[in-house]
C-alpha cells in the first residue's frame, strides 16, 4: 500500500501546532514540554527551572544538539524565550528570529529595516511574550531605535493595530524587556527622563506612568533642588522589572541620575535614583521604596532585576525580594512591607573636594549577607602574577589609593574598586526554592578621575568641547581615542567612516553601548558634532541664533567632567589585582551566610604556568535547576560550564564559538531537556559573533 508523499507544513502552522501540543501534560514524571516563557525564566526573574532530566550524574554526557548563526555580530546578550517548542531570539541587529527549539530550524525572521525605526543595532537582552487567557492572541514585544513594536508570535508580522501602524514611540531606548501583568506591559528604558510606564498590550495606549524624578506634590520631590524635575535626566530602569503576579506588585530597580559623576546641580538624595521601588501593577501607585545609593556620583545604577524568592526567616516563611549591586552587596527585603530582613546601617563615606559638590555623608550597608567581594583594594591585594607586576601594582596603589566602594570623585586619580562593572552586573542572580541565591561577581579594578572643563591656562573651550567632555568623554575618552576593550569606539577620523547624517542618527536613536540623546537641545547636539568632526560652527546649523530650549536655559553644564572608563590592567592585559578576578557565589538567604564561593573562568596560559584558576571578568547570569545544577557562560574564556549547586564543583564544561555573555535558558520539547545560550562575545576584548548553541543529552 502506497502512502501519499509527506508535505511540509507552513512555518506558521508548525508554530501553532507545537504551541498547542506544548500545553499537554505527559503521563507521569516530567512534562513532555516545558517552556522558558519570560525573560530570565519567569516574571519573578529567579532563573530557576524545575526540570530534572539533566542531573549531576549525567551532565557530563551533554553534547551539542544544534547551532544557529543569526548572521549578526556584536554584543549578542539575549536570554532567549521558548514557548510551545518555538525559540524566539533578538539579534545584535535587532532582528527577531523564531526557530524550532528542537532542531534550530528557522521558522520566520522579522527585520525592522523597513519599519519607521529603520535598521536596528545594539545589545538587546530579551523579548516580551504575551498571550490572552484563551491562548488565541500571542504577541512578542521588541524595541528598536526608541520604538516599541508588537509582533504576531506565530507569523512574525507586525500587528498594525498596535500603536501607530504597529509601534509606539517611547522616546527612549530599550535593551532589557519589560514584564506583563494581565493585559498591561510594564517597562522602563534607556535615556531620557526617568519613568516606569504601563501600556495596553493590544493598543499601546498608556495605562499609567510613575515619575522616577518626582514632580511637585509627589513623594521625593524635596530630595532634589526645587526645579530639577524640569531638566534632570537619567534614572531610567534599564535593567528590567520583576513581578509578584498574585499580589499585583511590580518591582523596579533604577539607574543613576545624570550626570553620573558630578551632582553639583542635583544636591540631595535624589529619589528615586538607585532605588528598589515597589509599585501597584494596576495603577502605578508607589507601595514602598528603598534607596541603595544616596546622591550617586559613581555610576552605581542597580545593575540587575530584583529576584523574588521565599526564605525562612525568624522561624517563618517570608516572601522576599533580593537586589544585587555593583559593589557586591546584596540587599534583601520583605516583598510586601519593604522591611529589610537584616539591619541596614548608614556608614560614613569620603567627602567631596570638588567645587559645588555635596556628596552624601553616608551610604547604606546591610549587616547580612556579607559582601560578595572585597570592598577595598589594599597593598595586600597587589597582583602576584610576577615580581614585576607586583611592584607595578604596589606603586600605583600607593600613588592612586583606593578609598573603598564610595570614593568621592576628585581631580586626583584613585583606584575604583569595586569597579564600574561590578560586583554584580546585568546577568542577574538565580534563586532556588530552598532560598539559596546564586550570582557571579566581577573583581576588576578601574581608575577614577575627574577633569576641569576648562583649560589649565584659563582659555575658553571651543564650542561643543565642554559638552563633549561631559556627555561623551566618559566612554570615548577626552582624547576621543575610545576604549575598544570596553566596547567604546574611537572618534578620531570618524568622518572618514561615517557621514554626518549617520552620526546624527546614532546620537538620536542610540547604537552599540550608546544611549539615545533624542531629548538633547539641538544647539547642544550640533556643537558636539562640530567639535567631534573638527568642523566650524557654520558647517551645519550655527550655535549662534538657535533659540534656547527650556532645558538649556535651566541647567548649566557642570565645571567638571568624568575622565573616562578605564580598566586597570597590568602590562600583559590582566587585571591589576591579586586574583580572583571573577567568582560564582551561593548565598543562603535563610541565614544570610555565604554558602560557597569559587573562581569563575580561567586563562589557560596562566593555568599552564601553574597558577590556579584566577576567574575572569564575566557578563551574563546563571540558571539553577531542580536537577542540582547551575549553568553559566559569562566568562572571557569562551567556555560554558555546569556547577554542582550544593558545592560549587565544576561538573562539565565545553568550548563555545564565542564567549557566552548572556544568561542561558533551559526547556523541554518532546521529552528532551535542552540548555541554550547566545554566544556573541565582544566583551573583555574578545572576538564577537552571533551564534546560538543548544545542548542536550544523547538521544
Amino acid at each position: 500500500m502506497k502512502f501519499p508523499p509527506a508535505r511540509r507544513l507552513p512555518a506558521f502552522l508548525v508554530s501553532l501546532l507545537v504551541a498547542c501540543l506544548g500545553t499537554l501534560p505527559s503521563f507521569g514524571g516530567e512534562p513532555k514540554h516545558a517552556d522558558w516563557p519570560a525573560y530570565l525564566g519567569g516574571k519573578t526573574r529567579s532563573l530557576f527551572s524545575p526540570l530534572t532530566q539533566i542531573t549531576r550524574e549525567n551532565v557530563g554526557k551533554l553534547e551539542p544538539a544544534w547551532t544557529f548563526d543569526t548572521g549578526g555580530t556584536g554584543e549578542y546578550q539575549a536570554n532567549n524565550l521558548i514557548v510551545g517548542g518555538v525559540l524566539y531570539t533578538p539579534t545584535p541587529s535587532r532582528q527577531v528570529i523564531a526557530l524550532d527549539a528542537a532542531t534550530g530550524r528557522e521558522l520566520w525572521r522579522w527585520d525592522p529595516a523597513t519599519e519607521r525605526s529603520g535598521k536596528g543595532s545594539g545589545r538587546q537582552r530579551g523579548l516580551v511574550f504575551w498571550q490572552n487567557e484563551q491562548g488565541g492572541e500571542r504577541r512578542l514585544f521588541t524595541g528598536v531605535g526608541g520604538f516599541l513594536f508588537a509582533l504576531d508570535a506565530t507569523t512574525g508580522q507586525v500587528i498594525r493595530s498596535f500603536g501607530k501602524e504597529g509601534s509606539v514611540d517611547l522616546a527612549s531606548g530599550l535593551n532589557t524587556p519589560g514584564v506583563t501583568w494581565q493585559d498591561s506591559l510594564i517597562l522602563g528604558g534607556v535615556g531620557g527622563k526617568g519613568a516606569v510606564r504601563a501600556l495596553d498590550v493590544r493598543t499601546g495606549e498608556p495605562r499609567w506612568i510613575f515619575n522616577l524624578i518626582p514632580q511637585p506634590g509627589e513623594v521625593g520631590h524635596d530630595t532634589w533642588p526645587k526645579d530639577a524635575w524640569k531638566t534632570a535626566t537619567g534614572l531610567m530602569p534599564w535593567c528590567g522589572q520583576s513581578l509578584d503576579e498574585t499580589r499585583g506588585i511590580v518591582y523596579v530597580a533604577t539607574k543613576t541620575a545624570e550626570p553620573d559623576f558630578y551632582g553639583g546641580a542635583r544636591h540631595g538624595m535624589n529619589l528615586f535614583a538607585n532605588c528598589l521601588v515597589a509599585l501597584n501593577a494596576k495603577t502605578g501607585a508607589r507601595l514602598w521604596h528603598f534607596q541603595l545609593v544616596h546622591h550617586d556620583l559613581l555610576d552605581k545604577d542597580l545593575p540587575c532585576p530584583p529576584v523574588l524568592l521565599t526564605v525562612t526567616h525568624g522561624g517563618k516563611k517570608i516572601d522576599a525580594v533580593a537586589q544585587g549591586t555593583k559593589h557586591g552587596r546584596l540587599f534583601v527585603f520583605d516583598r510586601v512591607t519593604g522591611e529589610p530582613l537584616w539591619a541596614v546601617e548608614e556608614k560614613p563615606v569620603p567627602a567631596s573636594t570638588l567645587r559645588g559638590e555635596e556628596a552624601w555623608p553616608t551610604q547604606p550597608m546591610p549587616v547580612k549577607p556579607p559582601p560578595l567581594m572585597r570592598q577595598q583594594y589594599t597593598e595586600a591585594d597587589a597582583s602576584d602574577l610576577s615580581p614585576e607586576t607586583h611592584q607595578m601594582t604596589l606603586d600605583r596603589i600607593k600613588a592612586s589609593p583606593n578609598f573603598g566602594p564610595f570614593p568621592a570623585p576628585s581631580l586626583s586619580e584613585t583606584v575604583m574598586f569595586p569597579g564600574f562593572d561590578g560586583g554584580m552586573e546585568w546577568g542577574g542572580g538565580a534563586a532556588d526554592p530552598e532560598g539559596v541565591y546564586y550570582v557571579n561577581v566581577n573583581e576588576i579594578p578601574w581608575l577614577l578621575q575627574m577633569v576641569e572643563t576648562r583649560r589649565a591656562d584659563g582659555t575658553p573651550l571651543v564650542p561643543g568641547e565642554k559638552d563633549f567632555m561631559i556627555y561623551c568623554a566618559a566612554c570615548h575618552g577626552l582624547d576621543r581615542a575610545g576604549n575598544v576593550a570596553a566596547g567604546f569606539p574611537s572618534l578620531i577620523d570618524v568622518a572618514k567612516r561615517k557621514t554626518r547624517a549617520e552620526i546624527e542618527q546614532i546620537t538620536r536613536q542610540g547604537g552599540g553601548r550608546m544611549p539615545n540623546y533624542a531629548a538633547m537641545p539641538e544647539a547642544q547636539r550640533t556643537a558636539i558634532l562640530n567639535y567631534v568632526l573638527n568642523e566650524p560652527a557654520s558647517a551645519s546649523r550655527k550655535d549662534e541664533g538657535v533659540p534656547s530650549t527650556p532645558a538649556a536655559e535651566n541647567s548649566a553644564p557642570p565645571d567638571y567632567a568624568f575622565g573616562g572608563f578605564r580598566r586597570w590592567l597590568d602590562k600583559d592585559g590582566y587585571p591589576a589585582i591579586k586574583p580572583p578576578w571573577g567568582t560564582l557565589n551561593a548565598v543562603d538567604l535563610n541565614t544570610g551566610e555565604i554558602k560557597w564561593k569559587v573562581p569563575l573562568g580561567e586563562y589557560p596560559e596562566l593555568t599552564a604556568r601553574g597558577i590556579p584558576p584566577t576567574g575572569t571578568e564575566n557578563y551574563g547570569g546563571p540558571v539553577v535547576t531542580a536537577g542540582g545544577l547551575i549553568f553559566i557562560g559569562a566568562t572571557a574564556d569562551e567556555t560554558f560550564r555546569a556547577f554542582d549547586k550544593d558545592t560549587g564543583k565544576v561538573l562539565w564544561k565545553t568550548q563555545l564559538p564565542f564567549s557566552g555573555n548572556a544568561t542561558p535558558s533551559t526547556y523541554m520539547v518532546n521529552g528532551r531537556q535542552y540548555v541554550v545560550i547566545s554566544a556573541g562575545g565582544g566583551k573583555s576584548g574578545r572576538p564577537a559573533g552571533g551564534r546560538l548553541v543548544a545542548f542536550a543529552l544523547p538521544k
